[in-house]
């Protein structure tokens, strides 16, 4: 027989092994001597140890106490509470595990995937009744492995903000997004060089509102010069540093998209460092509308996505999961909000 892959050893797949029923095999595995004794014969009780012992199966705890009992408490993980955008989706979630007689807490992975395993079993030793995810790597072995091992002991999670591919989400419609940003630049008629600052490519939200963008440019005969596409973090300081790469080269592009609104505000600092002006010498559009975009010097355009309403959604996705329902992602629609800090903005006033 073929040696399984240690993190795939179940009781189901010991039960298949043997021939057994599941119930059989849990029984002499993690049940008391008396349930074992009762469970199956000597000869077929010691059959099922060798075949476990020999597939380093060990009896899964968290899993148990997840089963066992309800705890009323939900694990939820994000790269930085500081961040607004993830403290507003977090609002979310907690106004609807509130509303559900749940409480949260939250725990800071720094965007980082071993933290976000460690801190994640953390939580499940603490026996909450699942979790939700704001911190997902795209392509990235920890990140997956982490995934699948709480898939395989059935323990319920969420991702939210950033999705995976095969993992339940609610999520905006980041692809929406860029290519609505790339309409509200083309529809003037004023771009044909533009750049975009892409934030981090391990992350859903960056990624797929860069390509809705760039795929939107495409089709309307835009290309798009790699020199300008740019990545960085998701922050005022590394937009500010990316926005002077950008705009210092020859050439620069007339209007730039920022993935996200921090990025954009640490752009516009960098246009005014360059003494020009944002709206009029460079148009920019940001995402997510946080409160502040509007309340800027010259107020900032950005693709508005429903950050409160995520989280909520997030929240009573997990409860259908924990449940036992069946439960699909959720994309949430964003919309467009046309203000000075792009040239267009008189265009669609």
């Amino acid at each position: 027989m073929a040696r399984s892959n240690t993190k795939n050893v179940t009781l189901k797949f010991l039960s298949e092994q043997l021939g057994l029923h599941v119930s059989t095999v849990s029984r002499v595995l993690n049940g008391g001597v008396h349930d074992a004794e009762t469970a199956a014969s000597p000869e077929t009780i010691k059959k099922i140890r060798e075949l476990a012992q020999s597939l380093n199966y060990t009896p899964n705890t968290l899993a148990k106490s997840l089963k066992s009992q309800k705890s009323q408490v939900v694990g939820v993980l994000v790269p930085k509470l500081s961040d607004l955008v993830l403290a507003t989706i977090y609002e979310g979630i907690d106004a609807a595990a509130t509303k559900h007689n749940y409480v949260t807490f939250v725990s800071n992975t720094n965007d980082v995937p071993k933290n976000q395993r460690k801190l994640g079993e953390m939580a499940l030793s603490r026996r909450v009744d699942g979790l939700i995810i704001a911190d997902a790597h795209l392509n990235n072995a920890e990140t997956t492995e982490f995934f699948d091992f709480l898939t395989q002991r059935d323990i319920p999670f969420v991702l939210v903000s950033r999705g995976v591919d095969g993992f339940p989400s609610v999520t905006c419609d980041d692809y929406l997004g860029g290519r609505l940003a790339a309409e509200h630049f083309l529809s003037s008629g004023k771009h044909q060089c533009i750049g975009i600052l892409a934030g981090e490519p391990f992350a859903s939200t960056g990624y797929l509102r860069a390509k809705g963008f760039k795929d939107y440019c495409f089709e309307h005969g835009v290309q798009l010069l790699e020199k300008n596409i740019i990545h960085s973090g998701f922050d005022v300081d590394s937009g500010y540093h990316a926005g002077l790469q950008l705009l210092s080269q020859e050439n620069a592009p007339s209007a730039v998209f920022a993935v996200n609104d921090f990025i954009a505000i640490g752009l516009m600092g960098a246009v005014k460092k360059l003494n020009l002006l944002s709206g009029k010498d460079i148009s920019i559009i940001g995402f997510n509308d946080i409160s502040l975009a509007k309340q800027l010097p010259i107020p900032l355009s950005s693709i508005n996505s429903p950050m409160y309403a995520m989280g909520f959604n997030a929240f009573e996705l997990l409860l259908k999961i924990m449940n036992g329902s069946e439960a699909e992602s959720l994309k949430m629609k964003p919309t467009i909000m046309c203000r000075e800090s792009s040239l267009d903005y008189q265009h669609h006033s």
